[in-house]
């Protein structure tokens, strides 16, 4: 009984975490433009990390993850390409952010410029993985660096990407642990891009299930590295 409470106990503070922890590198407050230079280092490699997951899982060739699987879905409806597509999404959450009284900030802002760089430039040296390495491994180690990188720019406190905020910000007005509701979110996205015929494969799921544990699990790891 004492090994379950204990067990229960580790799983309760590494997984069931419902806030994001405060460093010696993050921003006193998430909407300063002009962060002194460890923050914004640590913004941009948690923003690199995220792109680089992202590009693992499409080089996996083993399914994308649940918000491009929406964006696919309103580009088949709607015909235009998934650029825009994904555009339009983000500032339809940006509107969910109102009720949250969510504001953007650098991070914000950043996460759409960084990670579609990184993602542009690196992917067409990727796919020699393919080659080396599994796909379902390929589609953990990319579902792990995404979680990871978004607990680096998460604590730089710089403002998170629109669909962390809109994590973070039901997490914190309800409450509820962050994976949970990021489980819930990555869900409910895969779901209706499914329902509007974008595609999906075994990586889809992977990343939907395990995002937020590996996102918990980096909230609690990142602070213990510098603070």
């Amino acid at each position: 009984m004492k090994i379950f409470n204990y067990d229960l106990k580790f799983f309760s503070k590494y997984f069931l975490i419902s806030s994001v922890p405060v460093t010696s590198w993050s921003a006193p407050k998430p909407n300063i433009f002009f962060p002194k230079v460890e923050t914004f280092f640590f913004l941009f490699l948690g923003l690199f990390l995220f792109g680089l997951g992202e590009s693992i899982l499409v080089v996996s060739q083993n399914g994308v993850t649940p918000w491009t699987v929406l964006a696919e879905g309103v580009s088949n409806k709607v015909n235009i390409g998934v650029g825009l597509s994904t555009f339009m999404i983000s500032c339809i959450v940006l509107i969910f952010w109102l009720p949250l009284k969510l504001k953007p900030g650098l991070g914000t802002i950043m996460n759409i410029i960084i990670i579609a760089l990184t993602m542009g430039a690196i992917i067409p040296f990727l796919y020699f993985l393919n080659e080396i390495f599994n796909p379902i491994f390929l589609s953990f180690f990319g579902t792990l660096l995404v979680g990871f990188g978004s607990g680096i720019y998460l604590i730089a406190n710089l403002g998170p990407g629109t669909r962390d905020g809109l994590m973070t910000g039901i997490s914190k007005n309800y409450n509820k642990p962050i994976s949970l509701i990021r489980f819930s979110i990555e869900f409910t996205v895969v779901f209706l891009g499914w329902l509007l015929g974008g595609t999906f494969g075994l990586g889809t799921i992977i990343f939907a299930v395990f995002i937020g544990p590996f996102v918990s699990l980096s909230l609690n790891i990142i602070p213990l590295i510098k603070n």
